[in-house]
């Protein structure tokens, strides 16, 4: 059946994930992380490291958007980014932050909060002498967020910074980053039959363990 904008309310199908029990699953949020991420990439899931990141301005107001994951560990998330961008001015009026990530083939999504703050400059280095020269140079060329006059522009720019740094390596703007989100609440999420989901929430605790609560779908 061929569906409209204005059909789309008829859009529906039953879950049919595995189960996901708080009994048995890892007590370590971030093992568990790994695993359903191992889950996603063996399934095929495209860009399983995409993940929405929300922000909230000074004014209250908030904004999401994809990026991308480049690293995770015990400490939180890592995502780069122009630091005079809109996100992470935003980030910088107000640390605390949320991501989710949703993987459709496997009907699951993880969803976290927490506080962001930059990394260490050494480790911005390392990340961004791996990334391909036109990368690099696209660091240089965009100011991200900023209004430009068009696509002209953009490339104009591009060409400039290319032949300014043809014949050499290009060094990492100091305006540009990572971001580490250091997570104090993590959330599993399994589709279930009948739109009753799995969600298991793991919560921070001053000790530095995590306690463990099923959440009502």
């Amino acid at each position: 059946m061929k569906l409209t904008i204005k059909e789309i309310e008829q859009l529906r199908r039953d879950y049919t994930g595995k189960w996901l029990d708080e009994s048995g699953i890892d007590r370590d949020p971030f093992r568990l992380f790994q695993r359903w991420m191992e889950d996603a990439l063996n399934a095929g899931v495209p860009d399983p490291h995409a993940m929405a990141l929300a922000t909230v301005s000074a004014e209250g107001k908030p904004s999401v958007r994809i990026v991308l994951l480049r690293g995770v560990d015990a400490g939180g998330f890592t995502f780069y980014t122009n630091y005079r961008s809109r996100k992470a001015t935003e980030a910088d009026a107000n640390q605390y932050v949320a991501l989710t990530f949703f993987w459709h083939q496997l009907d699951r999504q993880i969803r976290v909060e927490g506080k962001v703050s930059a990394i260490e400059k050494a480790e911005s280095d390392k990340y961004f002498a791996s990334r391909p020269r036109g990368s690099q140079i696209a660091a240089w060329a965009s100011q991200q967020s900023e209004v430009i006059s068009g696509r002209e522009e953009l490339e104009r720019k591009f060409r400039r910074i290319e032949e300014q740094f043809s014949g050499g390596s290009v060094p990492r703007p100091e305006y540009w980053g990572g971001m580490k989100v250091k997570a104090n609440a993590i959330e599993f999420w399994q589709g279930r039959p009948n739109r009753l989901h799995d969600r298991i929430l793991f919560t921070l605790q001053p000790d530095g363990g995590w306690a463990i609560k099923r959440l009502a779908p």
